[in-house]
């Protein structure tokens, strides 16, 4: 989904409790969107959208990579693929180990 950088991280934290609830053994998932690097923008378009997200809501905005991981790591899920995607986005791959269920 395109959707963590038009959430607080409240509720991106409350999305990866609902995640770990529900994915099986193997199961995976998949998240589309711009991230940071090292607290990095990977360009100046995201961090101008960036700036564009936060006028609309200041708890919006590219999310850092390194975070996103963090929530995931926490629910038992491996990074499988961080794919690079037109327009500066990523697709992030992660995997469910079986201990982890």
């Amino acid at each position: 989904a395109n959707s963590v950088h038009m959430m607080s991280m409240p509720t991106v934290m409350r999305m990866f409790q609902g995640i770990g609830r529900v994915l099986e053994t193997n199961g995976l998932f998949l998240l589309y969107g711009p991230f940071n690097y090292g607290g990095r923008f990977t360009s100046e378009s995201n961090a101008l959208f960036d700036e564009w997200l936060k006028g609309i809501n200041p708890e919006f905005g590219v999310p850092d990579f390194e975070a996103i991981d963090a929530l995931a790591a926490g629910i038992g899920l491996e990074l499988v693929q961080d794919f690079a995607m037109p327009a500066n986005n990523r697709c992030l791959l992660w995997r469910r180990g079986a201990s982890q269920v």
